[in-house]
């Protein structure tokens, strides 16, 4: 797996959802907080993404938006004013909301909404970095991939066809890589796209997840990155913001703490997977960086996601 893929894997549960929609004339909804990310596509007309505790966001046809922390949003026709805001009602609870319903009509909305389920109790650094709202605007040329995705999951959401139930959670899935490809190769702030675009820290981090349990050290590390080990030192730290072998660990743990969550694996099988001698090892280590063994840790962790 690479990094992206693992920081996707390492938080997300459960299936992702979505719905097609259309609106029209004077319409306010709101979306409550939410464990997970939720995300809206444009397919026709415009509306306004107000989100809690930040600036109105201006959505035009083809434009997405990505909420990658769940943020209380509401969806309206018209920017924020504490009129709109005060009369927005329960997404759930508006009729029609979720499903297109009436005639097509020329000042109609369409939208793409959804969900995906996330556990951040320990979130990679590359996920958790992500702003609270990230606008991908429609532009020619850009992000072709993103466009394809959508317009693959428009057309499976229009009619339900054989395969749907596996086709729409793994398109899904793929908008969600795109989202985030897209916001890396936008962003011009944040650490994670100049972690990822550094030759020397993408390698070193491509050789860690490929293959985490491997006995690595700085100096095999730096061997497989192609530069010395004070350099590896030096750009990884700075950039990534702890030591190679640091991350190693922390990394081990959060892809034990994962298959603790999403397998049944024993304790004995999981150590050698992320690299640890025995199962003993392994929940030391374990309980010294979560607080708690790996078996109460799988138990709580089993009863959050299915509460």
């Amino acid at each position: 797996m690479d990094v992206l893929s693992d920081a996707i894997a390492a938080v997300r549960v459960g299936q992702p959802s979505s719905n097609r929609l259309r609106v029209s004339g004077d319409w306010c909804t709101r979306l409550a907080p939410y464990e997970g990310a939720g995300f809206h596509v444009v397919l026709k007309g415009s509306c306004w993404l107000l989100p809690d505790g930040g600036a109105p966001v201006s959505l035009g046809t083809g434009d997405a938006v990505l909420l990658p922390h769940g943020t209380g949003h509401v969806l309206a026709d018209s920017p924020a004013d504490a009129e709109t805001v005060a009369r927005a009602v329960p997404f759930e609870d508006r009729p029609g909301m979720q499903q297109p319903y009436g005639r097509a009509g020329f000042d109609d909305v369409e939208m793409l909404c959804g969900k995906y389920r996330l556990d951040r109790s320990r979130a990679h650094p590359l996920m958790a970095e992500l702003p609270e709202v990230v606008h991908l605007p429609n532009r020619v040329g850009s992000h072709p991939e993103l466009r394809s995705a959508i317009d693959l999951l428009g057309r499976e959401l229009d009619t339900r066809r054989p395969g749907s139930f596996i086709s729409v959670p793994s398109l899904l899935d793929l908008l969600l890589v795109y989202m985030i490809r897209s916001w890396m190769a936008e962003d011009a702030t944040g650490a994670w796209p100049g972690v990822l675009t550094d030759p020397v820290t993408a390698a070193a981090l491509r050789a860690l997840h490929a293959d985490p349990a491997a006995p690595w050290t700085n100096d095999r590390l730096a061997t497989e990155a192609g530069v010395s080990r004070p350099t590896l030192t030096r750009r990884f730290t700075g950039l990534v913001g702890r030591p190679p072998m640091a991350y190693l660990t922390w990394w081990r743990l959060t892809l034990a703490a994962t298959l603790l969550r999403d397998t049944e694996e024993s304790l004995a099988t999981i150590a050698h997977r992320v690299g640890y001698g025995t199962p003993y090892a392994l929940s030391h280590a374990f309980k010294r960086e979560f607080g708690a063994t790996p078996g109460r840790f799988r138990s709580r962790t089993g009863e959050r996601i299915t509460a």
